[in-house]
């Protein structure tokens, strides 16, 4: 937010210095990035007319001119600029002014003739930037003919200014206006406000235009007015231009200047149309498929259709909130506008702008949230301004309203207690509850509470950010001042935690990771919702209310998209081999309450193993990453409770899944996690290559292990036996392992898969699986016919349970 420090001063004046109400705007919290000066210091420059333009006798190119300053005699001044003329009001420098340079102006002779003074440009005097027209500008400044002869130019113009550019937080949206900035430097030094006026227009047409809200839940409130005859020669005055190039906008033309004066005086982003493009009314509603819009600029954009969009009857007119349309825009030849002033939620805006490319003022502060009830008071405001500059005959005001869309203020509690946990210091409730009046919130005592002083608080409709008591106990404390609390120390009682043998640290998780190639990454909870729903589309997830960018506009379901972004990141900076893991919350909706759940996932590519001479390169695939995960499951002292199986049915595949190749982790039956190779397509939309393998799994199910049980080794020897089957192809290897362990009578030490294979000599739709077993007593040695019967009944229990068949 950039802004002049004048016309701050206008409504709000503390006696304090500029250099003080810049500390006392980042103390609290409104960060300032810069404070820059309009204009270089100037002294003894006037405003001058020229009384009579004469030839310089000895030159043909200078003119002798008598100069009016508001003194008895005029001033003889030479000049030379071709723009010189009888009447004109120009910056004057008098004998001993001081320049933009530095420099002094000295009584000079210019081919025998003396001059008094110097008739100025904005080049002369360090004004190039200065809001003027480039009538104004060429040659000698051209200064409006109401100008005020013989007053200081820096004083004419206002030039004795700072433009101030403030760093705002997103949650601080209702400081995108002079008014916001105002409201926090009168809390702040207990100075009454005094806001321009803003009286009701008394309308001289009956002209009014039908608005429809279609998507009232976007836009529950529209207010608009029709102005008739305005003069298309009106030019927008100097005074307004200034404090738009002060407040870092462009001056376009009166019209659109207005709007844009407004926008940075109140806040409210308004948009003009140009009255005589527009049909049948008004229509807010979201794009149509297949719909095209063309915006100022002359780009043409495709519309998705959950875009916002201002339309009449024969299609879009604007981008809601963020631009308007070229075929409806007021134009130098525009004689009848209608003016628009909305209320636009953050939640129909989140996302748009970026959408399409586009960053706008209007849309950076419909994203953030705008007060609702501030769309007629910026109507009349724009209103006054425009009858003054352009004229015109104005119709009534025309609202739209649906009022259970508009936001409900939701009382927010607050204890003293909870204040002085977290602050550290205790406040007086006098001096709470002054300072949240001053803030514009109603208090009222909450007799309910169990702490003796608490209440619950109402905040204002242009704070969109206060909705927690940590909020409230934020405000506070900056208002009050964050140096005025007292350092301390906390105090904390140190209890020893003995964590329990059972229990599966997330440390020791990590470390295997790392000990197997993987680097941890950490990302951001908040992710690009376009990224979220390419992988998990059917997610119900959480959108910010008041995002940090559109980009970062919804809670991640699933780890998933911010470790598609690191290694993007990597792969774009020529990384061959990637194996990244991560560990924090996602976020879900169960029974449309919020439900957040701590999850271990990991994604690698690239190659199985790290570039070498002793082993031939190949890529990574999903026995790979298997194996890394039975590392961490194995931690829990109970792997074989974990099975890898085949997701149930589409319904229960995660859709981020390659769909022939991924698998569930179940435990105890449980779906506790996923594992597979990413999609074709999600690789194909982001411009991947090669395989790429995922998995995530609940942190819950992985940090409840078994208590560790002190087993000797047998002194007596162990004996392998292997084994092959020939099964269905549809039956896992696990499924044949189990019914093996549960055969086996406690003997079975270790049982290794080593072989499968299909091809000749195997039926069709068959397989054989091969296995290494071993067999070991802890108090004898193992006889040959008891590891044959042992053998004997595994077959047996494998043809029984699942149709296994020797291999011979």
């Amino acid at each position: 937010m950039k802004f002049s420090e004048k016309w701050l001063r206008e409504w709000v004046d503390p006696p304090i210095s500029t250099h003080e109400l810049v500390a006392q705007l980042t103390g609290a919290g409104l960060e300032v990035d810069s404070v820059e000066p309009v204009a270089p210091a100037l002294e003894g420059v006037l405003v001058g007319e020229v009384r009579s333009v004469a030839p310089h006798p000895n030159a043909d190119r200078l003119t002798v001119c008598a100069v009016h300053i508001g003194e008895e005699t005029p001033l003889t001044v030479v000049c030379g600029a071709a723009n010189v003329r009888e009447g004109l009001r120009v910056p004057v420098a008098t004998i001993g002014a001081r320049l933009a340079d530095g420099s002094r102006m000295k009584r000079t002779k210019i081919r025998g003739w003396e001059s008094l003074g110097m008739l100025c440009s904005t080049q002369e005097l360090g004004l190039t930037e200065l809001g003027l027209g480039e009538e104004e500008t060429a040659g000698l400044m051209a200064l409006p003919d109401d100008a005020p002869v013989g007053k200081p130019l820096s004083e004419y113009l206002a030039l004795d200014d700072a433009s101030i550019e403030i760093d705002l937080t997103p949650n601080r949206g209702d400081c995108l206006s002079v008014a916001g900035i105002a409201r926090e430097v009168g809390v702040l030094n207990r100075c009454p406000v005094s806001a321009p006026a803003t009286d009701e227009v008394r309308a001289t047409l009956p002209d009014e235009f039908p608005v429809e809200l279609q998507s009232p839940a976007d836009c529950p409130r529209y207010v608009g007015r029709v102005i008739r005859d305005i003069d298309p020669a009106a030019k927008t005055p100097l005074w307004m231009r200034e404090r738009l190039r002060r407040g870092g906008v462009r001056a376009i033309g009166p019209v659109v200047d207005v709007t844009n004066y407004v926008m940075l005086e109140f806040g409210q982003p308004l948009h003009a149309f140009d009255l005589d493009t527009l049909n049948e009314g008004v229509q807010v509603r979201r794009a149509n498929p297949d719909e095209a819009l063309l915006l100022l600029g002359g780009t043409r954009v495709t519309l998705h259709p959950d875009t916002l969009v201002i339309a009449d009857a024969r299609g879009p007119m604007a981008l809601a909130g963020i631009m308007g349309g070229e075929e409806t825009a007021v134009t130098n030849t525009t004689r009848h506008i209608f003016l628009e002033s909305a209320f636009f939620t953050p939640k129909a805006l989140a996302g748009q702008a970026r959408r399409y490319t586009l960053h706008t003022d209007a849309s950076h502060r419909f994203e953030r949230g705008v007060d609702w009830g501030l769309q007629r008071t910026a109507t009349e405001r724009a209103t006054a301004l425009l009858l003054a500059i352009v004229g015109g005959e104005p119709g009534p005001v025309i609202e739209a309203l649906s009022p259970s869309h508009i936001p409900q203020p939701t009382q927010v509690p607050l204890r003293a207690s909870r204040l002085r946990r977290l602050l550290g210091v205790s406040f007086p409730s006098d001096t709470v509850l002054d300072v949240l009046t001053r803030l514009g919130m109603a208090t009222v005592a909450d007799d309910g509470a169990m702490d003796k002083n608490a209440w619950r608080v109402t905040p204002p409709g242009f704070r969109f950010d206060i909705a927690l008591e940590a909020d409230l106990i934020e405000e506070v404390a900056r208002v009050t001042g964050y140096n005025t609390i007292p350092d301390r120390r906390p105090i904390l009682p140190l209890t020893p935690h003995k964590a329990s043998e059972a229990t599966v640290s997330l440390a020791r998780m990590r470390e295997t990771l790392v000990a197997r190639g993987y680097r941890e990454a950490i990302t951001y909870s908040f992710v690009d919702p376009d990224i979220l729903s390419l992988i998990d589309p059917d997610a119900p997830s959480l959108v910010l209310q008041n995002p940090i960018s559109s980009e970062m506009a919804v809670m991640r379901t699933t780890l998933l998209p911010g470790l598609l972004q690191a290694l993007i990141h990597n792969t774009r900076r020529q990384q061959p081999r990637i194996r990244l893991f991560e560990s924090g919350l996602v976020f879900h909706r169960q029974d449309g309450e919020p439900l957040q759940e701590r999850v271990l996932g990991a994604i690698v590519t690239g190659g199985a193993f790290a570039e070498q001479w002793g082993m031939p390169a190949r890529e990574v695939d999903f026995f790979d990453m298997k194996s890394d995960v039975e590392s961490l499951l194995s931690l829990t002292g109970r792997a074989e409770d974990y099975r890898f199986v085949r997701f149930p049915d589409s319904s229960t595949h995660f859709g981020a899944l390659h769909p022939g190749q991924g698998a569930l982790i179940e435990r105890g039956g449980r779906p506790m996690g996923w594992i597979g190779n990413l999609h074709p397509r999600i690789i194909r939309e982001l411009k991947l290559t090669g395989n790429i393998l995922v998995f995530e799994i609940k942190l819950m199910e992985l940090e409840s292990g078994t208590r560790p049980e002190y087993t000797p080794l047998s002194k007596f020897p162990a004996v392998r036996r292997d084994i092959a089957v020939v099964v269905d192809q549809s039956i896992s290897s696990d499924s044949v392992q189990d019914c093996i362990r549960q055969a086996a009578t406690g003997m079975l030490r270790n049982m290794t898969l080593f072989d499968e294979y299909r091809g000749e000599g195997i039926d069709a739709g068959k397989k054989s699986l091969a296995f290494g077993l071993l067999f070991q007593a802890a108090s004898r040695t193992l006889q040959d016919g008891e590891i044959d019967g042992l053998v004997t009944g595994m077959m047996a229990a494998l043809q029984d349970r699942l149709g296994a068949i020797p291999r011979v």
